[in-house]
């Protein structure tokens, strides 16, 4: 009689730890789960590829940025994000497109030693994701500019998103280069967040 139970218990071991694995009411991250207020970790990455005719560019990243965002739980249209790149920190393959990134011709970090980003919008587009709105300021010129957020990762202490968008170049001065070089800059971060 005690073997067969014993056989059976073991069988079912797997199965017991896979449903603690597993909860029942497991489900994809949240927005509104996530609110709070948030500081930029200097661990996200701020990644971007300018495309050149016939295939190849220019792909960087910034390696000083700074920044900060809240999630209203109530209403996450009322959210906010508040970020600041430092052109000086751009980084590429090579040491001279590093310097011409940072000349005159692009960011002219000499003259202006920020490029900064204020939501004035956010639109939730699904329970993960949505779309922020807001001024974007470079080399003394402000325009509207969207990017498009997904929510892959939060718990008590951290956030974290996948951040896309496009950019013009023109309009903020920094179309030397085209049509050789894509007129359109695209950004792809990977931002954490550290609650405060």
């Amino acid at each position: 009689m005690i073997a067969p139970r014993t056989l059976s218990l073991k069988a079912a071991l797997p199965l017991v730890l896979l449903a603690v694995a597993l909860p029942a009411d497991a489900k994809a991250p949240s927005l509104a789960d996530a609110a709070g207020s948030y500081s930029i970790a200097s661990s996200s990455r701020i990644q971007f590829n300018v495309g050149q005719t016939g295939g190849g560019g220019i792909a960087g990243n910034f390696a000083k940025f700074s920044g900060k965002f809240r999630i209203d739980g109530g209403n996450v249209s009322r959210s906010s994000v508040e970020f600041t790149l430092y052109p000086e920190s751009v980084r590429a393959r090579e040491r001279r497109i590093e310097d011409f990134l940072r000349s005159s011709a692009v960011f002219d970090a000499a003259n202006y030693q920020t490029v900064t980003f204020r939501s004035t919008s956010v639109t939730q587009t699904g329970p993960d994701r949505a779309t922020v709105e807001g001024a974007l300021t470079a080399r003394g010129k402000t325009r509207k500019e969207r990017f498009a957020v997904t929510l892959t990762d939060w718990n008590k202490g951290s956030i974290s998103f996948t951040i896309r968008g496009s950019i013009r170049r023109a309009p903020y001065g920094m179309d030397v280069g085209t049509p050789i070089y894509s007129n359109v800059v695209e950004f792809d971060m990977d931002i954490k967040g550290m609650r405060r």
